[in-house]
């Protein structure tokens, strides 16, 4: 069994019957066009349908008018198909949709259970309506590569497409759909590349990318980005800097300590009384050091949480460099070795903010608008 996609060419606008009067037979006869000089032999068909590609997008996503921006909060939200449509090509629409989702979906979480301001949900029209017209503009180039007849290279004045092309097309279609293409511009919730230099491997408004690390407490090897779950949390990925993380010289240790004692700390002022130290902000540092040259009772006890009603310690807060059989993190996503990096990735896996380990009130600075401080 196999499932074909034909190409029946282009109807006419003026037409409004023209795609109700194709049969099977004359999609069969167009797909032999297509294959020959080879053969196609069809026999029996389970379903078949004509799907007119329509490139559209909503005017808006959700129901604040553009000159009502900034003055009042949406209440009502479209997402998917609703708001944009394009070609069954490349599994875009199940994927960019999936992405719309995520992205409103721990939103409205955040702020119907008074963790943020609802001026937060503004960001997901922002957002995602600028990425449904990539879409489109994708869809187009990709709706055009399908149609576009192979190129003969000995006869370069036909015409066509070469394989090449087409491969390139698709492949850069492949991130957009994954949405590693994705690079969300600053506003509320993602900031500007000012010290994006200290993690060049982590643009800032992109997905966070994975690498593998070894986690400190039981030497087992794992893909730090693996470890996030989808559960609305931040994250704070702590890469430290060259001082020995048990010193007090050690940047990733003052930034442990103004965590867990400053009133200042993200994570004192939004985590709710009685909630687990990570219920809001999971922190996790990666050192450059191997695991066998650290003892985990001598890093900071910010690092190792007691949770849960039997206070018990979680030590999967801690992680090193792998550096014997690599590839090294710090290498890998161009961490600033002497400096380190602080690397803040929102509840949707991307990439809201790269700050230098010392930069605390900038870090406060973030999260000020887009929390509400715990009761």
């Amino acid at each position: 069994m196999v499932r074909l996609y034909v190409d029946l060419g282009d109807l006419d606008p003026n037409d409004s019957g023209a795609r109700s009067r194709f049969t099977s037979d004359m999609i069969i006869e167009a797909a032999q066009r297509i294959f020959h000089p080879y053969s196609l032999e069809v026999k029996d068909i389970a379903w078949w349908s004509v799907y007119e590609v329509g490139q559209r997008i909503a005017d808006r996503f959700d129901d604040v008018a553009e000159a009502e921006r900034g003055t009042r909060s949406p209440h009502v939200f479209i997402a998917g198909d609703a708001c944009h449509t394009h070609s069954a090509k490349a599994g875009q629409g199940m994927n960019v949709s999936m992405q719309d989702g995520f992205n409103l979906g721990w939103k409205l979480a955040a702020v119907l259970q008074g963790r943020s301001p609802s001026t937060l949900l503004g960001t997901y029209a922002q957002e995602r309506q600028a990425i449904a017209q990539e879409l489109i503009d994708f869809d187009l180039t990709w709706s055009e590569a399908m149609a576009a007849k192979p190129a003969d290279p000995n006869d370069p004045e036909a015409g066509g497409m070469s394989a090449a092309e087409r491969q390139e097309i698709f492949t850069a279609g492949g991130r957009f759909t994954a949405g590693f293409a994705t690079d969300y511009p600053p506003n509320l919730i993602t900031g500007d590349d000012a010290h994006e230099h200290l993690a060049t491997g982590f643009p800032i408004g992109e997905r966070f990318h994975s690498a593998p690390t070894i986690r400190l407490a039981d030497a087992k090897p794992l893909e730090i980005g693996h470890q996030a779950q989808a559960d609305g949390r931040w994250r704070l990925y702590a890469f430290a800097d060259d001082a020995d993380p048990a010193s007090t010289d050690s940047a990733i240790r003052r930034l442990c300590d103004f965590l867990a004692e400053s009133p200042e700390s993200p994570v004192r002022r939004y985590t709710p009384a009685g909630a687990d130290p990570d219920a809001v902000f999971d922190v996790r540092a990666i050192f450059q050091q191997g695991h066998r040259e650290l003892s985990v009772d001598a890093m900071p006890q910010f690092l190792l949480p007691r949770k849960g009603r039997f206070g018990l310690i979680d030590y999967e807060k801690m992680f090193c460099a792998d550096l014997r059989t690599g590839p090294d993190i710090f290498d890998v996503r161009g961490i600033d070795r002497s400096a380190g990096a602080l690397v803040i990735v929102r509840p949707d896996q991307y990439v809201a903010q790269v700050l230098p380990l010392d930069a605390h009130a900038e870090l406060v600075d973030f999260f000020s608008g887009i929390m509400v401080p715990s009761a």
